[in-house]
């Protein structure tokens, strides 16, 4: 049975990626909305897929349409219904519980592995020892009922899970490296901003890292999937 998703997408060359083979796999119909451009459908899905972005999720001052997708995603978890969010997502998910979300000490940008907690030693092991692809600047505290799964020495939250129903990724275990020059080219100014990083040493590292990161990705995905209520 056709299952559906919604993935909101944030811009255009940060998509579901690698996830897009196992999610088709278990059944889901994807379909993606461009926030800011498009409008929120009145129907529910039966996955909803924050994507990540460029933007932070306290500047809703200047992006108005925040508001509209941390009030969505606030309902979707208080109905306990499944949500995935990766990096903005994960962001806007906090808050949405009611986390704060603030700079970090540092931008995290590049190819490095998580440190697993041991709550999440089981869901997250096909990426044990496996550099992620991260791109944010910005952290949040734990949500309340959140578990925290995984973290690294610049970031104390990487992973976390609410029930079986909801899971959100400050890094991009999504990124297989297919179209990394998009990233590149839009982030420019992001990365000559960021002190120790270089498009040289990104592009040499993604194709280095992307393809082994996104099969271990896939892996988890499917583990979570498989538990969605």
């Amino acid at each position: 049975m056709t299952k559906t998703l919604l993935a909101i997408r944030h811009v255009a060359f940060e998509s579901l990626a690698a996830f897009e083979t196992p999610l088709q796999e278990a059944g889901y119909a994807i379909r993606y909305v461009d926030i800011g451009m498009d409008a929120l459908p009145d129907a529910e899905p039966d996955l909803l897929v924050v994507l990540g972005g460029p933007i932070g999720v306290y500047e809703n001052d200047i992006y108005p349409f925040l508001d509209d997708e941390i009030a969505l995603i606030a309902a979707r978890l208080a109905a306990r219904k499944p949500i995935l969010g990766l990096c903005l997502g994960a962001q806007l998910m906090a808050r949405a519980l009611g986390a704060r979300v603030y700079p970090g000490p540092a931008k995290e940008i590049g190819w490095k592995p998580l440190i697993l907690t041991a709550e999440g030693a089981g869901l997250l092991a096909p990426l044990k020892n496996l550099p992620v692809l991260h791109w944010h600047g910005d952290t949040f505290d734990m949500p309340p009922g959140a578990i925290n799964l995984a973290k690294t020495d610049i970031c104390a939250h990487q992973v976390f899970s609410i029930g079986n129903h909801a899971l959100g990724f400050q890094c991009h275990p999504e990124a297989d490296g297919v179209g990394f020059e998009r990233w590149l080219i839009g982030h420019a100014c992001e990365i000559s901003a960021a002190p120790g990083v270089s498009v040289p040493v990104l592009r040499a590292d993604t194709a280095r890292y992307a393809a082994a990161a996104a099969k271990a990705g896939q892996a988890v995905l499917r583990g979570w999937l498989a538990k969605l209520p």
